[in-house]
């Protein structure tokens, strides 16, 4: 047999092993879906696996250790997939799945916050209010109307009202002040502002920037006296007079735009992602699903609303599927656990520092006397899992990846610490995520000779791409408002002409049995002494050395050095972080060229509303010492003790007389 005949034929038998693999997983998973139990059929694709190619033990190994994570992937992919298909078929919105929910337990509690709540049918009443409203002030569909808010319950029925009307909200972030409020304003096209008055002070400082936007200022229950902005309607004083009527269903689609969602982001102005119909009803049914959620559980939700991981997949539990959720206006680390046991959660969710924060506060008599059998979401440190797991008693960790506008999705169904969800390695084509490889500096993706990229194998890092198909409800990619932005993130010509992939900006690791792990942002990793340094990783070791305080790990310039020194902005308001101690830590956990060469000390945290570290405003005043007036340090080579950074050492670096 030639050379390219042996090719041919193992490219045959390989394939011949994927399509038997593949058949056999899906009449098993059908027959899970319907008899709730894995039939004969299994055994197909362990033949299928055998006749694959390569090493076949080891695939007969992966398909033990993984078949049954497979089978609850797939079946959860498969219902999820279902709902969805069924709902757009049908031409749901959430207007339209809403009033089925609202008429399921209308005295039932849909949000609730401190010892105030709103039921399905309060909540649907008042957004018939805002939308009989909105009508009489003349907004009509397809316009934009910026809702500017702290959480409360009144938040969601807000926007809820205006989607009847088929007006589109633009959920503004309630920490932009200045210019990056203005600039979200304009960039959506809003034609209106409301806001709470909590953020009337923030109004009035561009009150003369916006004057071609009419303002309404809601007034919370809790604050009802508060005086209203002058050139301001008063929102909640009118409410009373509109009707509470069901307002008449007008025609939409589930493709039809729902909201505005900016992208928090670390760098940047914010983008204003788009979020459809079918996206609002797939977040909070892919997690309600993953999660084996119920209409009985009562969710905690502590998340700002105007995100997506608070405002959809958190309260959409409540207007996509019924349950009740529980909300805090600001997230507190001491009261987390004593609010869940005050509401009776069963699940609750998390995202980003948070579960450090928790660790972070004392041993208390919560900690193991809640009812949370589940937590959800994304940004558990692999470094404090297992530890964060077994305090708190958590049964299951539903840790899930995701971006407000992306297309690509991964669940960790099996609480595997560090992971962020998995693919199949035996039908990994089933869901078509891909890791490519890329310059991890600038983000830079590497092609071959025929101009396609890269794919990465087991342990190489690499960029995550995921297939964009409008076709298909889970491949979709709305983008932002801005076309252009929109633009930056597609990737074309992936595998063949003409495809089109979602650019996370992420690089992930994807081991053997296929589980994936975060490993950083591109251009969060920079490059010394020849080696690449991954900021999350050093991030990771830090916190832990210094009691869990926030750290932010970035690169920076050195003259005439090539690559980027290591540079760490620690938070310790209280003043009580030991250089000492965290030199010496750093000297038995991370190489040489991994130690930050550069310590500030800073007064707060440096945190976006999502709970991500912000770096863009540390990377630009780097370690100059007339940049701002926190401590700074460095590390002294011949003692390997941090030293301060005085303005002399700072000129010396800068002549080169430093030997580094």
């Amino acid at each position: 047999m030639s050379e390219k005949s042996a090719v041919r034929f193992e490219e045959a038998e390989k394939k011949k092993g994927v399509i038997i693999t593949s058949i056999a997983v899906a009449c098993a998973s059908i027959g899970w879906l319907c008899r709730g139990s894995i039939p004969l059929t299994s055994v197909v694709a362990l033949v299928g696996t055998y006749l694959m190619t390569g090493d076949r033990y080891q695939w007969i190994y992966i398909w033990k250790k993984t078949h049954r994570r497979d089978f609850l992937g797939l079946r959860v992919l498969l219902v999820t997939m279902f709902k969805i298909w069924w709902w757009v078929r049908q031409g749901k919105t959430v207007v339209t799945r809403w009033e089925e929910v609202a008429k399921w337990a209308p005295d039932k509690k849909a949000l609730v916050m401190g010892d105030r709540a709103l039921t399905f049918r309060e909540g649907d009443e008042f957004s018939n209010r805002i939308a009989w409203y909105f009508k009489r002030q003349g907004f009509k569909s397809g316009e934009v109307i910026a809702l500017f808010m702290e959480t409360q319950p009144e938040y969601i029925f807000l926007w809820l009202g205006l989607a009847k009307l088929r007006v589109i909200t633009a959920l503004v972030n309630t920490n932009l002040r200045g210019s990056q409020l203005i600039h979200c304003l304009r960039i959506a096209g809003c034609k209106a502002v409301v806001f709470g008055d909590e953020m009337a002070e923030a109004i009035k400082d561009i009150q003369a920037d916006i004057r071609d936007m009419p303002l309404f200022q809601f007034n919370s229950p809790e604050r009802s006296k508060v005086p209203v902005l002058q050139d301001t309607s008063h929102l909640a004083a009118e409410l009373d007079e509109m009707s509470l009527e069901p307002f008449p269903v007008v025609p939409s689609s589930p493709r039809d735009t729902l909201l505005y969602i900016y992208t928090s982001g670390t760098t940047g102005f914010p983008k204003a992602a788009v979020i459809t119909n079918m996206r609002y009803l797939l977040i909070p049914l892919g997690v309600h699903t993953s999660a084996r959620l119920t209409t009985s559980d009562v969710i905690y939700d502590p998340l700002p609303l105007h995100h997506t991981a608070g405002g959809v997949l958190g309260a959409g539990q409540a207007i996509i599927l019924g349950s009740t959720v529980v909300l805090r206006k600001k997230f507190s680390a001491s009261n987390y656990w004593s609010d869940v046991k005050k509401h009776g959660c069963t699940a609750a969710q998390y995202i980003g520092e948070i579960c450090r924060y928790l660790l972070a506060v004392p041993p208390g008599p919560n900690d193991n006397t809640h009812n949370v059998q589940v937590l959800f979401g994304n940004g558990l440190r692999p470094q404090i899992w297992q530890e964060f797991v077994d305090r708190f008693g958590v049964k299951r960790v539903l840790e899930f990846y995701g971006a407000t506008e992306g297309n690509s999705n991964l669940v960790n169904l099996d609480s595997k610490v560090g992971a962020i969800g998995f693919l199949s390695r035996l039908v990994s084509s089933i869901y078509p995520l891909t890791l490519v490889k890329c310059d991890e500096i600038t983000g830079e993706i590497l092609r071959d000779v025929n101009g396609r990229c890269i794919t990465c194998g087991p342990h190489e890092p690499g960029l995550l791409l995921g297939k964009i198909d409008p076709k298909k409800a889970i491949l979709t990619f709305a983008g932002y408002a801005d076309k252009t932005a929109s633009e930056k993130k597609m990737v074309r010509d992936v595998k063949r002409d003409g495809d089109c992939y979602f650019n996370t900006g992420d690089i992930l690791v994807m081991d053997h049995f296929g589980y994936f792990y975060f490993k950083d942002r591109t251009g969060d990793t920079f490059r010394w002494r020849g080696e690449n340094v991954s900021t999350t990783e050093v991030e990771g070791v830090i916190s832990s050395l210094i009691g869990l305080k926030d750290a932010v790990v970035y690169g920076v310039s050195i003259p005439n050095l090539e690559g980027k020194a290591g540079m760490v902005a620690i938070a310790d308001p209280e003043k009580k972080l030991d250089l000492t101690l965290l030199a010496k830590g750093l000297r038995t956990s991370l190489p040489v060229y991994a130690r930050p060469l550069f310590v500030r000390i800073l007064p707060e945290p440096p945190l976006t509303a999502t709970f991500k570290l912000k770096k863009k405003e540390l990377i630009e005043q780097g370690y100059k010492p007339s940049s701002h007036s926190d401590p700074m340090y460095f590390l002294d080579q011949k003692s390997g003790e941090y030293v301060p950074l005085t303005q002399k050492l700072y000129d010396d670096l800068l002549l080169g007389t430093i030997r580094l």
